[in-house]
């Protein structure tokens, strides 16, 4: 008899063992929080097996993962959720059945999510990634009319408890990946180009695109500085000059550690009509000695140099390495594209990068002595001048320390700043809204 039951116990271990073998363990947890939309990212080895699913009053929301063990990295993803997130209160995470793992996000308002998987690229192996954007898309414009903080106090996150949520499966939908992201309307504005001489104009306003963000690091230095980190220090650091200046208002793109695409930094550039666009970054090459700064424009016709078609190949991975759900459909980037036979915006911006690698020169080794080109995604808009810049090579030692000097960062900033007013001395902006009791309006 004992026999018999030691073998039906070793029959059922048997029968057990090849599941609990084939449990996924989640190597890494992260949260980026952001006004614009925060995400969340599982890695594991193996990809991640989803269901989806949204609970209101309160508003929740739920995901199963199959065959997911709970361990260290998971259980430490409820430490990571700060009272400062614009969307999520809490979360929870524990076992809802034998082979489910769920998550239950606690929101602090309406939103809509996203969840996707992406394939293994670069350091990162697979990654299911939760995207929360707000219920009604945030409006650029009339973020840069109230002159609202990048940040709000939230309210306190509430204790977290571990243990299996009593939810029940309402309003449920399964993520495919298709779910469209939340796109805010995009105006023309062309009806802006030429406004009548007695109407007065608004304050130039200058869009700073960070390069890199959140997934996405960019560069890294030999002392482990991250192209991110610097970039959005420099540009911080040119708003700050752009908004002293008079007539002038600079726009920050990514106002901290969050990744943003590049399709979608152009977008944020149009939405609030901005006069140029002027994205930062610091160079890398797979020896030290190379340096100095460089300044790139669009190319129609493919790269004016082998080194800068290296370049522009590298930056347009960064939405493969910052996680772009793919399964969107995004009608406008089509327009964009095919707007490019305007070469117009193409030859303003040549002249503006002519005079801020001229500044540049001033207080930095140039890399080459001439505007280079090359079809870099991020410059591609279609009525606004756009420049890419190259501040250093942040794989040479000697630069990367002068990258991470606030006094270079500043003088690096001025030297941008003085490099754009150059260029609106000598060639008016494409379009100017006019300004109505100190309030930007469209017309």
């Amino acid at each position: 008899m004992l026999k018999s039951i030691a073998k039906l116990v070793l029959f059922g271990l048997l029968l057990w063992l090849p599941h609990a073998q084939a449990a996924i363990a989640i190597n890494s947890a992260r949260v980026w929080p952001a006004l614009e939309y925060t995400r969340l990212t599982l890695e594991s080895a193996k990809p991640i097996r989803y269901e989806l699913f949204s609970i209101k009053n309160p508003d929740r929301l739920v995901i199963d993962l199959t065959d997911v063990e709970i361990n260290g990295p998971l259980n430490e993803l409820v430490g990571k959720i700060h009272s400062d997130d614009p969307y999520i209160k809490s979360v929870r995470v524990a076992r809802f059945k034998p082979g489910i793992t769920r998550l239950v996000f606690d929101l602090k308002s309406q939103v809509k999510p996203q969840l996707f998987n992406l394939l293994p690229v670069a350091k990162y192996n697979h990654r299911l990634v939760l995207d929360i954007y707000p219920a009604i898309p945030l409006d650029p414009m009339m973020a840069l009319l109230q002159e609202e903080p990048a940040s709000q106090t939230q309210e306190s996150a509430p204790t977290t408890v571990n243990r299996l949520p009593e939810e029940t499966e309402s309003k449920k939908y399964k993520m495919t990946g298709t779910q469209p992201t939340p796109q805010p309307t995009i105006r023309s504005t062309k009806s802006t180009a030429r406004l009548r001489p007695e109407m007065s104009t608004r304050p130039l306003i200058i869009a700073i695109d960070a390069g890199h963000g959140g997934e996405d690091s960019g560069a890294k230095g030999y002392n482990d500085t991250y192209e991110k980190n610097v970039t959005l220090a420099i540009a911080r650091k040119l708003k700050e000059l752009m908004d002293e200046t008079p007539d002038m208002h600079g726009v920050l793109i990514r106002e901290g550690d969050y990744f943003i695409s590049l399709n979608g930094r152009v977008q944020k550039a149009r939405q609030v009509r901005a006069d140029l666009f002027i994205s930062i970054h610091a160079d890398a090459f797979i020896k030290p000695h190379a340096r100095g700064s460089s300044v790139f424009a669009l190319s129609e016709r493919g790269a004016t140099s082998a080194s800068a078609r290296w370049l522009a190949k590298k930056e347009n991975e960064a939405d493969l390495i910052g996680g772009v759900n793919l399964a969107v459909k995004d009608p406008y980037l089509a327009r964009t594209l095919l707007d490019l036979s305007q070469t117009a915006t193409i030859n303003d911006s040549m002249k503006l990068a002519k005079h801020v690698l001229g500044e540049m020169g001033n207080i930095n080794t140039l890399h080459g002595n001439s505007v280079q080109q090359a079809g870099f995604a991020v410059l591609k808009s279609p009525d606004i001048p756009s420049i890419l810049i190259e501040t250093a090579f942040i794989s040479n030692p000697s630069e990367e320390l002068r990258l991470n000097d606030k006094d270079y960062q500043g003088k690096m900033a001025r030297a941008i700043l003085s490099g754009i007013k150059s260029y609106f001395a000598k060639n008016p902006a494409l379009s100017k809204p006019i300004l109505v009791q100190n309030k930007l309006t469209s017309t």
